[in-house]
């Protein structure tokens, strides 16, 4: 019997064009699904006829409720190598194997500071002024050369983050629970002496941390009342890295410039949602690790996955 699988919120319609799948086609037929599955039911529901699943990143959980509703499934290929929101006990015990794939890191690094420039320098609202009948110039840029950048987490891609920002001029200083001097030190930054500081210090605060017990909420309402009215917050690690009712307060009553956001608590973000009409918020649709490059990685390495199972030597198991 021929095996089905599923790849997942193929938003963009490319996953058929960013890997040959046609080594695998004489055993498994691939069906890309561009609408986002919400809710347990209507996932358990679309793949019940499914024996693989492609999944991207952790837009997706596979609780152990759900896998124990799918009893055709025997093989879940994730993009990346780490995914809070797949429960492996329970795949296991169902004897479902989970494979992942590489993800570069250099995709959110460039968006980040895609989304630092355009809060910096309007670009926004200066295109849709220009495009339509708005003023010739409306607004005054914020400079980066001489002001300060802080990083809460200096990690792969902060690291990368820092190494931009000190290309501009600018001040870098990071923060982390685990940081060390001699790390900050190695990347050409400062540490900042804690969390408060380098919030009250900044001029740009940028988010580059994982989400786990110690950095849920870690920026609420006191933290953001730390940063000056004239700094910008951007975040494209985690919504949960960040109290979500506090920051809109906060871009609602003008108590910071403004924010950049990739990543939300709800995802895909529902019509209505407030994230959609915050003013002083420049929001992308987690575009983070969205590139040409990342996706021919991700399918390419899938497909690799599903032929190393079907030949019975699974490639890059997780977790």
């Amino acid at each position: 019997m021929r095996l089905r699988c599923a790849v997942l919120d193929d938003f963009q319609g490319v996953a058929a064009e960013s890997a040959d799948w046609s080594v695998i086609e004489d055993q498994v037929d691939v069906v890309p699904l561009r609408e986002h599955l919400d809710g347990e039911d209507a996932l358990a529901a679309a793949l019940a006829d499914y024996d693989i699943v492609v999944t991207l990143r952790e837009r997706v959980p596979f609780p152990g409720s759900l896998i124990a509703r799918l009893p055709r499934l025997k093989l879940l290929v994730a993009s990346g190598m780490r995914n809070s929101v797949i429960d492996y006990a329970a795949a296991e015990a169902h004897g479902v194997t989970v494979c992942g794939t590489a993800s570069s890191s250099t995709p959110p690094v460039e968006l980040t500071w895609a989304l630092l420039l355009g809060l910096a320098r309007g670009i926004v609202q200066e295109s849709n002024a220009l495009r339509g009948d708005g003023p010739w110039q409306s607004t005054v840029g914020a400079d980066l050369h001489g002001r300060r950048l802080g990083l809460l987490g200096l990690g792969k891609i902060g690291g990368r983050v820092a190494q931009v920002g000190l290309a501009f001029g600018m001040r870098v200083s990071a923060w982390s629970q685990n940081l060390t001097k001699e790390r900050a030190g190695e990347a050409g930054v400062e540490l900042a002496a804690s969390k408060e500081e380098l919030l009250g210090d900044s001029d740009f605060v940028s988010i580059h941390l994982a989400l786990g017990d110690r950095t849920r909420g870690l920026v609420g309402a006191a933290e953001l009342a730390l940063m000056k009215p004239t700094a910008y917050l951007v975040n494209t690690s985690r919504a949960a890295i960040v109290d979500q009712d506090a920051l809109l307060a906060a871009l609602r009553e003008g108590r910071i410039a403004g924010a950049g956001v990739d990543v939300f608590d709800v995802e895909p973000l529902p019509a209505g949602h407030p994230m959609r009409s915050a003013p002083r918020l420049l929001a992308t649709p987690h575009l983070g690790y969205v590139s040409r490059a990342n996706y021919a990685t991700y399918y390419g390495q899938a497909v690799e996955d599903i032929q190393a199972y079907l030949a019975g030597s699974p490639l890059r198991r997780l977790p």
